[in-house]
């Protein structure tokens, strides 16, 4: 249990630094361009940040299995893993410019567009190769490749819109900065840049894919869910709305960083784990831990976010209030899934989600369909609580049939479920007196 807890407390680290660097550069991004120009943004963006999850082919997760499982050393994954990326890079570029270009309403300005784009074969890089830190536990340097370009995105930020005033253009600039920056520090200080080779190991590479497909479809999916009311609104509203909605969406999914703080552990340590259902019984403590935590926490948000809203973007962004507020409930649901979903893809088993989300994306389109052209950005809220609590609660009785624990028996809150706080305390506690006296 302590390395478990010292992992959870350096990803919760690394988590909080993403929060407060997301929370400046979204701070500032609304105080300085305004909710229309915010729309345009989140426009361009939807389709290279959904594109990622198929372009991503799953490398990350497979790799994580494969290494952590010891079925290939880490020499051959780094092969293999770098040849895929020199392929996968130009395809997803040239596919990501075309939707781009002819699906968004904002992608006929080409500068806007290249730029949105430059930064994701720089991020594919790093998103394959952080899968080798996950297979050896090593959540250290998996974090700095999290929480760095977070804020070094924000400083850009800073400086190229509040410094030159560079609007539009200036943001799409911050967000290069941080994935080139990791790119090169992985590549030579990690010694990446020895893994390029024109020697082909296919075997290895049709396994990593066979896998990693897998994964990138469900994550392809679990991704649209999120993003299809982001595609639909630029298509049948405004974007003063969807910058409304943009605002409102990104603050509640900050919750998530909850769950998220114990999924990446989880995914590492279920590739390696020797008793899995021993290993699910601990997620399962996990999980209703995470949902206490979130569903206090969105009750306080939803008591004060309309202060919240105001302190961190401005009176412009009133109509987010109640977008963030609707969203709440689904959330929490949906922590249900955050979880759970880590588990059985570190067992090798990410089909499993889609099962649970393939539904809730069809209730998305559906009701966004209906709900947008009436409500705006209010419709998009709701119909994404209805589909996160579609998929949280299909995906809890998949995960409940899949390891065999009774669904009344994962929700049943113990008191024991505390331990984990009540340990992480007494460490810190016991670390602070050990510290010198002044």
């Amino acid at each position: 249990m302590s390395s478990f807890i010292k992992d959870v407390f350096r990803v919760g680290l690394s988590n909080f630094l993403i929060i407060v660097s997301g929370l400046g550069t979204s701070m500032l991004t609304a105080r300085y361009l305004g909710p229309e120009k915010n729309g345009i943004i989140a426009a361009i963006l939807v389709y290279p940040s959904l594109f990622m999850s198929v372009g991503s082919l799953g490398i990350r997760q497979s790799t994580t299995y494969f290494l952590g499982k010891g079925l290939y050393s880490e020499t051959q994954i780094k092969r293999a893993i770098t040849q895929i990326w020199f392929l996968t890079s130009f395809s997803c570029f040239f596919t990501c410019f075309i939707l781009v270009y002819y699906f968004s309403s904002s992608g006929n300005n080409i500068l806007w567009a290249l730029l949105a784009l430059i930064p994701i074969p720089f991020t594919l890089f790093n998103t394959y190769n952080s899968g080798i830190f996950l297979g050896k536990n090593d959540i250290k340097t998996f974090n700095k490749i999290n929480w760095i370009p977070s804020l070094i995105t924000f400083l850009g930020t800073f400086f190229f819109i509040v410094f030159f005033k560079f609007d539009i253009s200036g943001y799409f600039c911050a967000l290069i900065l941080g994935p080139i920056f990791i790119s090169f520090l992985l590549l030579f200080k990690n010694e990446f840049i020895k893994a390029f080779s024109l020697k082909f190991d296919w075997s290895i590479i049709k396994s990593m894919l066979s896998l990693g497909i897998v994964y990138a479809i469900s994550l392809m999916i679990i991704n649209l869910n999120y993003r299809i009311d982001t595609i639909i609104l630029d298509k049948l509203s405004n974007t003063y709305e969807l910058g409304l909605y943009s605002k409102g969406a990104g603050l509640s999914q900050y919750l998530w960083q909850i769950p998220m703080l114990l999924s990446t552990v989880v995914f590492a340590r279920s590739a390696t784990a020797k008793n899995d259902f021993s290993f699910s019984l601990k997620i399962t403590q996990l999980l209703r831990l995470s949902l206490l935590i979130v569903g206090v926490l969105s009750l306080i948000l939803f008591i004060f976010g309309r202060c919240i809203i105001f302190i961190l973007y401005g009176y412009a962004f009133e109509g987010s209030i109640i977008v963030f507020q609707i969203l709440l409930p689904g959330v929490i649901i949906l922590t249900l899934f955050k979880t759970m979903n880590m588990d059985l893809a570190g067992k090798g088993k990410p089909w499993v989600s889609v099962k649970a989300m393939l539904p809730a994306l069809i209730v998305n389109i559906v009701i966004n369909v209906i709900l947008i052209p009436k409500f705006g950005a209010k419709g998009a809220a709701i119909s994404s609580t209805i589909s996160y609590s579609v998929g949280g609660i299909l995906f809890l009785y998949f995960y409940s049939r899949e390891i065999g624990i009774p669904i009344t028996q994962i929700l049943k809150f113990s008191i024991s479920d505390l331990d984990v706080i009540k340990y992480l305390f007494k460490k810190l506690s016991n670390n602070h007196a050990r510290l010198p006296k002044i």
